[in-house]
């Protein structure tokens, strides 16, 4: 079965991007190439089930088993050794990206207390979009009364073919991403 958004770009936020950006082939409108989920743990270097049990809950947000990430140096001032684990992180691509995406743009940005949307600023050059969540009780999944602790991860939205940031931008807002309206001071 084909994931809501994935049909909702094809029929309607294709058309509506080759118009706003005169674009004569729809192979030319930007797309989704994959979402990097990444979930840095510092307190695995004292407590390694800490960072299993990080990686529990990453799998049970994304559908798809973590990759342990370890330290690429040593770090003294943080007491980092080369090759310790410290981080999880999973590549999520196809129908399991749209899908997360869903329930992420639909579900868990709204359940974040007083939430004013998502900061627009967090583009790089290419077209790509990285923001953070300070904490993982967000995503229905997560049992709340089984949280030991509580744990941010950052979210990169790896996006395809776009010529500027504001293709990108235009490309999640007609997704549903919430970006955070500017005030006038």
């Amino acid at each position: 079965m084909t994931p809501r958004l994935l049909e909702k770009y094809r029929k309607e936020i294709v058309p509506e991007m080759m118009n706003k950006f005169g674009m004569k082939n729809n192979m030319a409108v930007p797309r989704i190439d994959k979402i990097v989920i990444n979930m840095g743990v510092g307190e695995a270097l004292t407590d390694i089930k800490l960072l299993e049990k990080s990686m529990d809950e990453l799998a049970l947000i994304t559908g798809q088993r973590p990759v342990m990430r370890r330290a690429k140096k040593a770090i003294s001032n943080f007491k980092i050794r080369k090759g310790v684990p410290v981080a999880c992180k999973v590549t999520l691509r196809k129908a399991v990206m749209f899908e997360f995406l869903d329930r992420m743009v639909n579900i868990a940005l709204p359940r974040i207390r007083d939430f004013r949307g998502i900061n627009s600023d967090s583009f790089d050059n290419c077209g790509n979009f990285t923001f953070g969540i300070s904490e993982q009780s967000i995503f229905p999944e997560i049992d709340y009364d089984k949280l030991t602790r509580s744990q941010g991860m950052d979210i990169t939205i790896v996006i395809k073919g776009a010529k500027s940031k504001e293709q990108s931008k235009e490309l999640l807002k007609l997704f549903g991403m919430p970006f955070a309206v500017a005030e006038k001071s």
